[in-house]
């Protein structure tokens, strides 16, 4: 069992302020892996006073270049340690391995990257009339990041932070918390300059609040459950600080009549089950045309059925365990409130049998939805598709629009233009058309419940700047 017993702060490995401890367990055995260091209000205090003289001491009045260099130097070092991050990552949170190696590991240090690049095209200074607009670093950010793409959250608020010339106080999640010292090991061999990124590890109601509420942070990046949003935001507003919140999603999938139901159904339903349904993205309703509802069924029943549920350090395995007992729990509830509310069981809603130890859930879709039932309604965060069946293109669009959340969705229709019109009218902050890639550099953000703010590309950068007019 790995055990790590100090934060990383200023620089180097420093001692926390109690004697608490976590385990970490692993996803598929149950088992305890790790233990960790449970920080203190004193530990999270610390930190910001590393980060504070970093900041003051003039990172943030390096050279773009420079701070472009240690991106890349960061970047690098994490790639060096794929096979450790993915592994690492695929027992905490349950990810396939090879799923863990693209994504959880991949995506990392392509984030990363992508920051060292803008970073050195961003225009820091424009003039408006006779004013002279300044971008400057906003100061101390506090990071607070989730478990299920745990890396890869963390750099898509440290690698903008740090590109932008603030300084990070960062508290990953305590129940995927082994890839952040994985990071620490990472700056501790390129040498990052001390106080520039401080971590410590514990739980959300401690360290994550503490953070929120200390009047050193000029900014607190959240993501997470609204519930915990709506509690960082409001401590937040006791000193007046920036708030960025990347919360839940429900995202609508809109399959409009003349779509290729045998491509767009599939790939419809392998978006709602990646990583287990654990992405807040994931497209968990998908609207159909209520005469092509059984077709529908059967083909996502189909797909879903080609995606092989095992253990995630199997590189054939396609989809794996819940991050852990109180998950799965979760999403047991939401399958019992569905069939309880008469949605029609499709396949799936049980614990599979092959499995004597592990947060294993079977992938469930349900047809028959409407949209008052509570699984087409809060977010699940499990391997649940439901859908849901229209009769007009209108009655599509107030369905995927009908949602406290507004975080990503998709269309497809056999008319491209179609598609964009039906993609205009969807209240969300992403919206894919007959199965666009992703884009890294694009903005990621919600409208409505699912937060404020946006994340990677140039839009994810502008959020770590204040912006100063000087008039001539």
């Amino acid at each position: 069992m790995q055990r790590y017993s100090q934060f990383y702060i200023d620089g180097q490995w420093s001692a926390p302020s109690g004697p608490g401890t976590i385990g970490v367990q692993s996803a598929s055995t149950e088992e305890v892996i790790a233990q960790i260091p449970e920080g203190a209000s004193a530990d999270v205090d610390s930190a910001v006073k590393a980060a504070r003289r970093a900041f003051d001491d003039g990172w943030g009045e390096t050279t773009a270049e420079d701070r472009a260099v240690w991106l890349d130097k960061l970047a690098a070092a994490l790639q060096s340690r794929t096979e450790e991050i993915a592994r690492t990552i695929s027992q905490e949170v349950g990810s396939p391995i090879t799923m863990a190696t693209q994504i959880q590991a991949g995506l990392p240090v392509m984030v990363t990257r992508s920051y060292a690049k803008l970073i050195r095209e961003a225009r820091p200074e424009q003039t408006i009339g006779n004013s002279l607009i300044v971008r400057e670093p906003v100061g101390v950010v506090g990071a607070i990041t989730p478990w299920n793409y745990p890396l890869h959250q963390i750099m898509a608020k440290v690698a903008p932070a740090l590109a932008a010339g603030c300084t990070v106080v960062l508290k990953p999640s305590e129940v995927a918390p082994l890839n952040a010292f994985l990071l620490a090991e990472a700056c501790l061999e390129i040498g990052l300059p001390s106080g520039v990124l401080n971590i410590v590890t514990g739980y959300g109601p401690v360290v994550g609040e503490a953070i929120a509420a200390h009047p050193g942070v000029d900014m607190v990046s959240f993501t997470g459950s609204v519930r915990a949003g709506k509690r960082v935001a409001g401590l937040a507003a006791e000193t007046i600080k920036r708030v960025t919140l990347e919360l839940g999603g429900k995202s609508a999938f809109v399959v409009l009549d003349d779509a290729p139901f045998e491509k767009a159904i599939p790939a419809g339903a392998r978006n709602a089950m990646l990583n287990s349904g654990q992405t807040c993205s994931a497209w968990t309703r998908m609207i159909v045309p209520r005469s092509r509802e059984k077709e529908a069924a059967d083909l996502a029943a189909g797909a879903i059925a080609s995606l092989k549920l095992g253990d995630p350090a199997d590189p054939s395995t396609k989809l794996g365990p819940l991050v852990s007992a109180v998950q799965r729990e979760r999403v047991e509830g939401y399958i019992a409130k569905g069939k309880s509310e008469g949605a029609i069981l499709v396949t799936g809603g049980g614990r599979p049998s092959a499995f004597a130890h592990g947060y294993y859930v079977e992938p469930t879709v349900f047809s028959g939805v409407s949209s008052k039932m509570t699984i087409a309604q809060e977010e699940i965060f499990g391997p649940v598709l439901s859908i849901l069946p229209y009769d007009t293109e209108e009655e599509a669009v107030r369905i995927a629009n009908d949602s406290i959340y507004g975080l990503a969705g998709g269309v497809w229709s056999g008319d491209p233009d179609r598609a964009l019109r039906i993609a205009r009218r969807m209240r969300t902050g992403q919206v894919d058309v007959n199965g666009g890639r992703y884009n890294l550099l694009a903005p990621f953000g919600g409208y409505k419940q699912s937060g404020i703010g946006r994340e990677l590309g140039e839009f994810g950068l502008e959020e770590y700047f204040q912006i100063k007019s000087i008039a001539r």
